[in-house]
């Protein structure tokens, strides 16, 4: 089989191709044919070694992918050969809280990610598709689909509240299509006004050019009555924090997953404390919540925005091109 490798050479046309035996099932394994898988920021850190360099090399990236089940270990249970699966991003995180053991199990970092023909699963570690995805839509679900997810229900979101996102990223365009399954208003921010009518034809009430509009919280605030928004899906970072708590309703959540304005910068946190505000850290989820996410995937038959997909030959063509930032919604690489 063939799969792409992290050798130490960190950069997009650093990442080698290689050929290698189909592994086989030992007990409690399942083997999973990959016919898809789509890239997250963390890949392009990783790739370019803006991530870590503490990685056991070589690494085997990308945490995001769908397939279907070619073998099963002695004792597997949960599947059988032919099933349509897509890997959990920690395989270790089942349900309940993070603990310590969970983040060396991320796919893509602390093991072995899925940029390859075939892998080896943990029975545990891996969820059903939705039965009206494809593999290629199936594929993007495994780390920005269940982060947007986590991002909405800890903030405990409910019919009828505000949901501000940011930006045409994965995360932010599933937290605009969850939320709006939810019944919830959503307001985007985007430097695009092409992108802007994009997400508006995907739901958004109200879209922000942060580029016309810096100082866009102020325009939340317009929007919303004065009151701010019940929940912030913030993937700036220390850019746009302070901005994001000035946007947020008196008592309201800020989930902080991203970094795409920049990993460093100071952020005053009196004004966070004067409103009694919740900011929480989202580490992607759980099985627990991929399972849950699917039922509403299902139920609304939500599709994800695919923005473009690339052949397996082409997979730095395909980082290039998220790291232009031109997509809207997630880039696919099919196997």
């Amino acid at each position: 089989m063939k799969q792409y490798v992290i050798d130490g050479t960190f950069t997009i046309d650093g990442l080698r191709m290689e050929g290698t035996d189909i592994p086989r099932p030992g007990c409690g394994q399942v083997l999973v044919r990959i016919r898809a898988a789509s890239l997250n920021y963390r890949d392009l850190l990783m790739a370019t070694g803006n991530y870590s360099r503490n990685l056991k090399l070589p690494l085997v990236p990308l945490s995001d992918g769908a397939g279907e089940v070619v073998e099963v270990g002695e004792g597997v249970t949960r599947w059988k050969a032919g099933d349509r699966v897509a890997p959990i991003f920690f395989q270790n995180w089942l349900a309940g809280g993070i603990t310590p053991d969970v983040p060396p199990s991320a796919l893509g970092g602390g093991c072995d990610g899925i940029l390859r023909e075939y892998a080896l699963f943990g029975e545990e570690g891996l969820v059903s598709l939705p039965p009206h995805l494809s593999f290629e839509e199936g594929a993007t679900l495994p780390c920005a689909g269940v982060s947007a997810w986590n991002c909405l229900y800890s903030g405990n979101l409910t019919c009828g509240d505000t949901v501000l996102v940011m930006g045409s990223g994965g995360v932010s365009v599933f937290a605009l299509q969850l939320a709006g399954a939810a019944g919830a208003r959503v307001i985007a921010t985007s430097g695009s006004d092409a992108k802007a009518e994009r997400l508006k034809g995907l739901g958004a009430s109200d879209v922000i050019n942060y580029r016309s509009e810096p100082a866009w919280e102020k325009r939340v605030l317009e929007l919303t009555g004065a009151r701010g928004a019940d929940i912030v899906v913030e993937v700036g970072g220390a850019g746009t924090l302070a901005q994001s708590i000035k946007a947020t309703r008196l008592g309201g959540h800020i989930s902080l997953l991203g970094v795409l304005s920049g990993q460093r910068g100071e952020v005053n946190p009196l004004p966070a404390v004067m409103k009694a505000i919740r900011i929480h850290g989202i580490y992607v989820g759980s099985r627990a919540m991929f399972e849950a996410m699917n039922r509403v995937i299902s139920l609304h038959a939500i599709h994800p925005v695919i923005d473009r997909v690339f052949p397996f030959s082409e997979v730095a063509q395909a980082f290039r091109h998220l790291e232009s930032g031109a997509h809207v919604g997630k880039v696919v690489i099919a196997l």
